[in-house]
């Protein structure tokens, strides 16, 4: 595949010094992925992005460790003056279809989130008639203690004259956001459903390269007082092009605060509290092992502190060591 066939071979046999810092003694991210993407055709972002992500992101642990830093202070000294944030916005992602789960089922999801701990959560719409989702919606206004308190994602689902009947029916309950609501690189109807909604539109997890943020940016309407870029790190070429992407969406107006991670995992977490932006999403339910954050986790008032130990955290969190790291450092 990718990784055995291309990448990992490009790094074995670069030289050593060429994928180190200044220092010497510290791997530099920026020159390892400029090392795997090197001959690559440009363009066609899609397994190729997984693949370089998942290198990128284990070679940003590795430089944490050999640092003896957690993850977020290693991206806030590098990339944000050496300030991050304490505590981070998160969410949980859920509210998925479940024939077996039924509206009250979906209301006892929501409610156990709120008891634990989180305020905002996010369900997901389109998957169904525009009169069940509005019923679904009602029902978990019902225990979420404001629109503002939840967010719905069609996960692109929708056609643009689809999606404006949703964007007038979300409009009303004035919910936290409308994410992904049409094909993430029709940019024209965003721009065209942006110019109707008045409810912060959230875009972003799956375009998977600086190219494709630019353009969404230039093309897509969005709104930097309002709506929210979702870029996921391990899917968009790693971290390395995540901060790309962040620093990029500066030249066009957007305030790091309106970025919020997708993906639900640690990563996002560090990103999150390194580089002080609005939030990021978890999945306390799903995606098990990798969902969610460390077993010592404590969410309240929506917001939870990220795990001060070297490296992403991974070894905080006792499955996804389990099942997955220690069986490959035993080979």
């Amino acid at each position: 595949g990718v990784l055995r066939e291309r990448l990992i071979p490009r790094i074995l046999e670069a030289e050593a010094d060429s994928l180190l810092d200044a220092s010497g003694e510290n791997f530099d991210p920026a020159r390892v992925h400029a090392c795997m993407l090197r001959n690559e055709k440009p363009g066609g972002h899609g397994e190729r992005a997984f693949a370089v992500g998942a290198i990128d992101a284990a070679l940003w642990d590795a430089v944490a460790k050999i640092e003896e830093k957690p993850l977020y202070k290693v991206f806030a000294e590098r990339f944000n003056g050496g300030r991050y944030d304490h505590r981070v916005n998160v969410y949980p992602g859920g509210g998925y279809y479940d024939a077996d789960k039924g509206i009250q089922g979906l209301k006892d999801e929501m409610q156990n989130y709120r008891d634990d701990g989180y305020t905002l959560m996010k369900m997901k719409v389109g998957g169904a008639s525009l009169d069940e989702d509005r019923a679904r919606i009602e029902a978990v206004l019902e225990v979420a203690g404001g629109g503002h308190n939840l967010a719905v994602d069609a996960n692109g689902a929708l056609d643009l004259d689809t999606a404006r009947a949703y964007a007038k029916c979300v409009d009303t309950y004035d919910l936290a956001w409308f994410e992904e609501p049409v094909d993430p690189l029709d940019y024209q109807a965003h721009a065209d459903l942006a110019a109707d909604c008045a409810t912060p539109i959230a875009v972003g997890e799956n375009l998977f390269s600086l190219t494709d943020a630019r353009n969404l940016l230039r093309h897509g309407g969005l709104r930097s007082d309002r709506d929210w870029l979702q870029f996921d790190p391990s899917l968009c070429y790693g971290p390395t092009e995540f901060i790309a992407m962040l620093q990029m969406s500066r030249d066009y107006g957007w305030s790091p605060r309106r970025h919020g991670p997708h993906g639900g995992q640690q990563l996002g977490l560090a990103l999150a509290a390194g580089l002080q932006l609005g939030g990021t999403e978890t999945y306390p339910l799903v995606f098990q092992p990798f969902g969610g954050f460390g077993d010592d986790a404590v969410v309240t008032d929506g917001q939870v502190t990220p795990a001060d130990i070297p490296g992403i955290g991974v070894e905080s969190k006792a499955e996804l060591y389990n099942t997955i790291l220690a069986p490959l450092l035993a080979q």
